[in-house]
């Protein structure tokens, strides 16, 4: 097993075609912003590939701070911090709609006891 593992770490490579400087911006309230921008391999930047801007921030809910990450459509820090605000709205309501799509698959789930678990044994 060890053997297997150590191959697959072996076998992990660098995409060196997709690679990114990142550069993080805070408000030091509510917002951060990473910019990706894309690089060469020699580390100079790639222009004919788009920089990428995600933003974080937390949000506060009764069972603890919750952390939202998504997408900024940019295309300079200044257009991404205009964006933000609208930005982090649709993020919120992307994680709301995972929350509610999880809820709704665990409340389908039927469970069936077993004879291990209820010690019965079920006729066949």
């Amino acid at each position: 097993m060890v053997a297997d593992d150590m191959r697959t770490v072996s076998e992990i490579s660098v995409d060196r075609d997709s690679l990114y400087r990142e550069e993080n911006f805070t408000d030091l309230k509510v917002a951060s912003i990473r910019r990706l921008v894309p690089i060469k391999p020699d580390g100079s930047d790639d222009p004919t590939r788009d920089v990428i801007f995600v933003g974080h921030t937390t949000l506060l809910s009764q069972a603890g701070p919750v952390p939202v990450s998504f997408p900024i459509e940019a295309t300079t820090l200044e257009d991404a911090l205009d964006k933000f605000p609208a930005a982090v709205k649709v993020g919120i309501d992307r994680l709301i709609d995972e929350a509610r799509e999880y809820q709704r698959e665990q409340a389908s789930r039927i469970v069936v006891p077993d004879a291990v678990t209820t010690g019965k044994i079920i006729p066949g």
